[in-house]
């Protein structure tokens, strides 16, 4: 059991769940040096968007809200690193309490509203990390020894979403607030994800529907492209909780628009099938359900869209918990899995673990 392992059980699990997740990822970002001898496993790179994945398993929006330990998660053994939900204002999200656990059901319920600093923080940010990885990779092409300079950088994702003081119902002004986020951020992104799925910040869903999304992804795309100078790719993430024939017409949308990707799927409201009392999930209230309560649907919402376009790449998530998890994703039609909830409960270890698992069968996940 290593040092972290110790105080997420010891310590952690006990205490309120939102301070135990800054406690365990200042951990993590101070372990950074430890971990990244140990946690080097083999496994087959996916070509997806037009990049190159070391594995296919990443760590989804919502852990690193504020792009603070992109490369202390990745050392754990992602194969990439999505932050966010970022919003072009800065906001502190809703009151709390806002994070629960249901252990019964490994799950965790989120009410968080996307507190971020705002892009133009986070953007600042990105740009000190990218000035010092390139002094990294300068002392590398001095030294040729230097095995930590040559690392490849993680595959970075930046999700975006709508401001909350923006209403959802001005066309006009949504367009410009995803564009002022993705303006900023758009230049630090391997690709960039457009959530308009969150059921925590009031009318967000109803940005899914094909009328309001078109307009939204031409706009994100063509403010994305101008201020990268660059193609960047862009996907789209989407709800477990619409109907089949709408999930349909997202998927004909994608096609349409020639986004590179769609990620499926973000929390859920429903609360049906919990082996959780439902007295301890009236006290949890509202928010979004993560955990492998998610797996049904999620893997019939990806099916759907596999069924009907098998060239875009598909970013599956939640419900994944292990490498079993991830192998099934994929046999659905998943070209990349991500996870939040099974890192959650599993420890700093298991993105180690899962990738094992990915390449031995026989490898706990």
């Amino acid at each position: 059991m290593t040092a972290y392992d110790t105080l997420f059980r010891g310590v952690l699990a006990r205490v309120d769940p939102e301070r135990a997740h800054h406690l365990g990822f200042r951990a993590i970002r101070l372990g950074r040096g430890a971990v990244r001898t140990v946690v080097r496993v083999p496994a087959s790179p996916v070509e997806a968007m037009g990049l190159s994945f070391p594995n296919p398993l990443g760590l989804a929006a919502g852990f690193d809200k504020n792009a603070v330990g992109i490369d202390a998660v990745a050392a754990l053994g992602f194969g990439f690193v999505e932050v966010g939900t970022v919003t072009a204002l800065p906001q502190p999200g809703n009151p709390r309490p806002r994070l629960f656990r249901l252990p019964e059901d490994h799950a965790i319920v989120n009410r968080m509203g996307f507190n971020n600093d705002g892009a133009e923080e986070v953007a600042r940010r990105l740009a000190r990390r990218a000035r010092r990885l390139d002094r990294r990779d300068r002392r590398a092409r001095v030294n040729l020894h230097d095995n930590l300079g040559r690392r490849a950088r993680p595959v970075l994702g930046i999700n975006i979403g709508k401001s909350k003081v923006v209403p959802e119902d001005d066309e006009r002004a949504v367009l410009d607030d995803y564009a002022a986020g993705a303006r900023r951020l758009a230049p630090y992104a391997d690709y960039l994800v457009v959530n308009v799925s969150s059921p925590n910040t009031p009318g967000l869903r109803s940005l899914q529907a094909v009328e309001r999304l078109a307009p939204l992804v031409d706009e994100v795309r063509r403010v994305a492209d101008d201020a990268a100078n660059r193609p960047v790719p862009l996907c789209v993430k989407i709800a477990p909780d619409l109907a089949d024939e709408d999930v349909v017409a997202v998927a004909e949308l994608a096609r349409d628009r020639g986004l590179e990707g769609l990620s499926a799927t973000t929390t859920t409201d429903s609360r049906h099938g919990r082996r959780t009392s439902a007295a301890a999930i009236e006290a949890a209230g509202a928010g979004g359900l993560s955990g492998p309560v998610l797996r049904q649907r999620s893997i019939e919402v990806l099916r759907l869209l596999r069924s009907h376009d098998p060239v875009i790449t598909l970013i599956a998530v939640g419900g994944v918990s292990s490498a079993h998890d991830v192998r099934e994703r994929m046999t659905a039609g998943a070209t990349l899995v991500q996870a939040y909830t099974g890192f959650v409960y599993g420890g700093p270890l298991w993105p180690r673990r899962v990738v094992k698992g990915l390449v031995s069968p026989g490898q706990a996940g």
